[in-house]
């Protein structure tokens, strides 16, 4: 249950910070982060 919550969270972070994005690389660097993130919090 708490993994699907998790997993939920990333992908809407993914979906909002990809929209505010204006590059590639910015991108990249954000999807980094948020896995980033996943891993700390697991």
């Amino acid at each position: 249950m708490a993994r699907k919550i998790i997993i939920a969270l990333g992908v809407a972070a993914i979906t909002f910070t990809a929209t505010a994005c204006n590059t590639v690389k910015g991108v990249g660097r954000d999807i980094e982060s948020v896995g980033q993130a996943g891993d700390d919090a697991i």
